[in-house]
């Protein structure tokens, strides 16, 4: 066999490039990390495993799946969080939190990763539906409303579903169990905190891509670690906030922890019980429990100071999407 002609990368040249855009990426998280104020170890951390996938030997392996599908790295002396995002780089050439932390999270581009959704069908989709993620859309093709969105019909929305269906079983960022979810006291103080200090003005800001036609840096962001957790902590910046001027009011919390991401929204209730109270939506429940908690201890403490609240005009609807 002939010699490839000198313009065409073998799979192992692209692989090995592929480590040092890999290596590349982590250590720009780092470098964000840094500029925004994260603890010192997680800078750390990224930079590190950076150093790690650059002095690789040999190309990164995928560790297969049950049904054959690539699911994550294995490293030595990474751990399974930061092994998570490299896994995800590696398998996707995408990283979700550096594209929080450069302000350029973008739902459109995220339902192009699926075959046969093209830049103009995912902006139909969004528009339709208002979904933002993979899971939204797997939900909406197997609910039957995708099929209804114009440029769609059964057979492309069955097509789509087939193909999430294999992607999201064995998703690198895996939903977190019920159990393993992080109290919602934790939450709720990490929100006072958040809106506190985006008051104040010491938070760094990053100028969003989606819905900034100035580029102007407006969004406050802030990075926290409580226990095994890591949050990034951003106010919601969709279209439906924007429209319900709610993009002062609701807080995405972003939660890296292990093997799991995952993500809550805490809004200003307006009905019902909790009216005025802050909320982290689909935990009413607990969240009601935690006020009344809360009530009988202040009860007992005239010194405790009160939360501080946000007002919201609008009615928040059950699905609040993503932050950027």
């Amino acid at each position: 066999m002939s010699p490839a002609a000198p313009w065409i990368r073998t799979p192992r040249e692209m692989q090995e490039r592929s480590n040092a855009a890999i290596a590349a990426a982590l250590d720009e998280v780092g470098v964000l990390l840094a500029a925004q104020d994260a603890h010192p170890s997680r800078v750390a951390a990224y930079h590190r495993s950076a150093e790690i996938v650059r002095g690789l030997p040999e190309p990164l392996a995928l560790e297969k799946g049950r049904r054959g599908s690539r699911t994550r790295i294995q490293l030595p002396g990474i751990g399974p969080s930061l092994a998570r995002a490299i896994g995800e780089l590696a398998a996707t050439g995408r990283l979700g939190l550096l594209d929080r932390l450069r302000g350029h999270d973008d739902g459109e581009a995220r339902l192009t990763t699926v075959p046969g959704i093209g830049p103009a069908l995912a902006h139909r989709v969004r528009e339709s539906l208002g979904i933002e993620t993979l899971e939204e859309l797997e939900l909406a093709a197997r609910t039957g409303r995708l099929a209804r969105v114009p440029g769609f019909g059964p057979r492309r929305a069955r097509m789509v579903l087939t193909d999430l269906q294999a992607r999201l079983q064995t998703r690198l960022i895996r939903p977190a169990p019920a159990s393993a979810e992080p109290p919602v006291a934790e939450m709720l103080a990490i929100d006072r905190v958040y809106r506190a200090r985006a008051a104040a003005g010491t938070l760094v800001k990053i100028a969003p891509l989606r819905l900034n036609p100035t580029r102007e840096a407006w969004l406050p962001v802030m990075h926290v670690r409580r226990g095994p957790r890591e949050y990034t902590v951003l106010f919601s910046n969709t279209a439906r906030a924007h429209a319900l001027g709610a993009t002062r009011d609701w807080v995405v919390l972003y939660i890296d922890e292990d093997d799991h991401e995952r993500q809550a929204t805490i809004v200003t209730e307006i009905r019902g019980p909790l009216t005025g109270k802050r909320v982290v939506r689909g935990r009413e429940v607990e969240c009601e429990a935690y006020y009344a908690g809360t009530a009988v201890a202040d009860a007992g403490d005239v010194t405790t100071a009160p939360p501080v609240g946000v007002t919201a005009s609008a009615p928040i609807p059950n699905e609040v999407g993503t932050a950027l």
